[in-house]
């Protein structure tokens, strides 16, 4: 039997694009913080290997953790503490410690004192690492009223948080490109899995409803059908493939190559990382935060997503972000495109893949 096989341009992964907003301005050391400076005691590290450090260190330091990011220039591991005693704990470690004024405990009060009564369509809000504030950002609908309303919410908190505006409108990236169709809209598809020994992919949650049947052209033969879509809250969504699709477990690079995925992993602040969509093509970024609430407007509010400064546009929705080998996220919406850059946030892939019950492959 002759085997069907989507191009490997329409299995690719596809996009994000986040804060570059965000981490314009901010500096490794802030009026509030301090840092060990030393790099004689720090390990050389990977990103990957920084996050896995930073979570074994999350127990040792409990309520004296302030978060953590890697420095991609000296390639090591910063974690926030409050005190000195936490400082020497993440010394020992091979990590550099940062004594800051706000515990990440007192961050995440602030965040969701922002995220509760002060939601606001039309913004983002994280917990930096990097300046140890919540970073509020907002795009050009929040205006008026609204924006005098998120101003004094955000001035309540004083040194904890800071309001960044950005140009564009904050959007979840479902229209245009070429990946994969569904009743006139179209979507990147993310990464190829497997459920239960079945072939499926993942995409974004807001691209379609379960049910519905997805082809690799507008108007072609269906190739799967979507058999969950978690949206708003999560944005993640699982279709499985009928026929006799293939399904590589790779990433389009667009240059006539691929890159293999092996393995799903968490992302780090500071992590390079590349994205690769079917409107945009492959372009890279950094991590600036994790753990962001998104709110679209019409009550379209996402919780727990990846920020980058990776570029993305429209028809790059439900794309992959990845790094190397490793999967970490999933497209779901921002603002900008790819001339001007933007904020685009993603949907972690691990998340995704617990819910399903799926795997890599």
């Amino acid at each position: 039997m002759k085997h069907r096989r989507i191009s490997r341009k329409r299995v690719a992964i596809a996009g994000s694009a986040v804060t570059a907003m965000v981490v314009a301005g901010i500096s490794f050391q802030t009026a509030n913080a301090s840092e060990d400076t030393s790099a004689i005691t720090a390990k050389t590290l990977s990103a990957p290997a920084a996050g896995k450090l930073a979570s074994s260190l999350v127990g040792d330091l409990a309520g004296d953790a302030a978060g953590s990011y890697y420095d991609s220039k000296t390639k090591a591991l910063v974690v926030n503490v409050v005190d000195e005693k936490a400082a020497e704990t993440v010394r020992e470690a091979g990590a550099k410690a940062k004594v800051v004024a706000h515990s990440l405990a007192e961050l995440k009060d602030a965040r969701g004192s922002l995220t509760g009564k002060a939601s606001t369509p039309g913004t983002a809000v994280a917990v930096d690492p990097v300046t140890n504030k919540v970073v509020v950002t907002a795009d050009s609908t929040v205006k008026g009223a609204a924006l005098d309303k998120l101003t004094k919410a955000v001035e309540k908190l004083g040194a904890k948080a800071e309001l960044k505006k950005t140009a564009g409108e904050f959007k979840k990236f479902i229209a245009g490109g070429e990946a994969i169709h569904s009743g006139g809209g179209r979507c990147s598809l993310g990464f190829n899995v497997v459920v239960g020994g079945e072939p499926h992919f993942i995409t974004a949650g807001h691209c379609g409803t379960t049910g519905s049947s997805w082809s690799d052209s507008a108007g072609g033969a269906e190739i799967g059908s979507m058999v969950d879509s978690q949206f708003p809250g999560n944005d993640f969504a699982l279709v499985k493939y009928s026929g006799s699709t293939e399904h590589p477990s790779e990433v389009d690079l667009y240059d006539g190559s691929t890159q293999a995925i092996a393995q799903a992993g968490d992302a780090t602040v500071g992590q390079a990382v590349s994205r690769s969509g079917s409107t945009t093509q492959v372009h890279d970024g950094e991590v600036t935060a994790l753990d962001a609430t998104v709110d679209y407007g019409g009550g379209d509010v996402v919780e727990g997503l990846i920020q980058t400064t990776v570029c993305a546009e429209p028809g790059d929705s439900g794309g992959s972000l990845f790094a190397g080998d490793t999967a970490l996220g999933l497209t779901s919406g921002g603002s900008g495109d790819c001339s001007s850059g933007g904020e685009t946030f993603f949907q972690p892939v691990p998340e995704a893949l617990s819910a399903f019950g799926a795997e890599i492959g």
